[in-house]
């Protein structure tokens, strides 16, 4: 599967991070997070899979275990299994980031 411009993909919700899916296989997912400024996934872990945030658009700021950096477009956080990760746009613009997963989340 092919996607073109995937950033145009993104769905910004008022009141929480939005989520789109991109492509799932077997073995990897992709999908992506869109903030509004003020827009914060709270810190969590995924025991069974490892998560890559690549920023598309906008500005964040991202903890994985320890380690908290502000990232922007083109920059790359894995967030191995087991660690515990957030990641936060404290604003001012949107922040779109693409997450890829593997193995992919289990179906809804």
């Amino acid at each position: 599967m092919i996607v073109k411009n995937a950033s145009a993909r993104a769905v910004f919700q008022p009141d929480r991070m939005g989520k789109a899916d991109l492509v799932s296989g077997t073995h990897l997912f992709g999908g992506l997070n869109a903030f509004e400024p003020g827009q914060r996934h709270e810190p969590h872990r995924h025991c069974d899979r490892d998560k890559l945030y690549v920023v598309l658009e906008g500005r964040g700021d991202v903890t994985i275990g320890d380690e908290r950096s502000t990232i922007g477009p083109g920059d790359v956080a894995l967030a191995p299994s087991d660690v515990v990760h957030s990641l936060d746009n404290p604003g001012p613009g949107r922040l779109v980031v693409m997450v890829v997963m593997g193995p992919p989340p289990a179906a809804k």
